[in-house]
């Protein structure tokens, strides 16, 4: 299980993500985004607090268009929460931890 964010591209989307056991946080951010900055370390928390039960992903938008395209993110940052094959929720903009945690644990308890 990881402990931490795990940076992935296009190429892993499928291995990393869609075949993974646990559910996937997929956090889409871009170097030139300063609320993605801001997003960063709660990333980072998220991880490390759910990681029994949850992994947690980022994957630059730039260098990545197949996947971005496909999961129709038209901002960042983005989240997307996926299991196996299927979307189970999805947020474009900042939001705040307590949302996160909310949102994270109606999916996961």
């Amino acid at each position: 299980m990881s402990k931490g964010v795990i940076t992935i591209t296009d190429a892993e989307f499928e291995a990393e993500v869609l075949q993974a056991k646990q559910p996937v946080l997929v956090y889409f951010w871009a170097s030139w985004c300063g609320p993605c900055q801001l997003m960063s370390p709660l990333m980072n928390s998220v991880a490390t607090k759910y990681s029994d039960r949850l992994k947690v992903v980022k994957m630059e938008i730039d260098p990545n268009p197949l996947t971005v395209k496909q999961y129709q993110v038209e901002g960042v940052p983005a989240l997307r929460l996926i299991q196996g094959q299927t979307l189970i929720e999805s947020t474009e903009g900042v939001i705040g931890k307590d949302k996160l945690i909310s949102l994270l644990d109606s999916h996961l308890n």
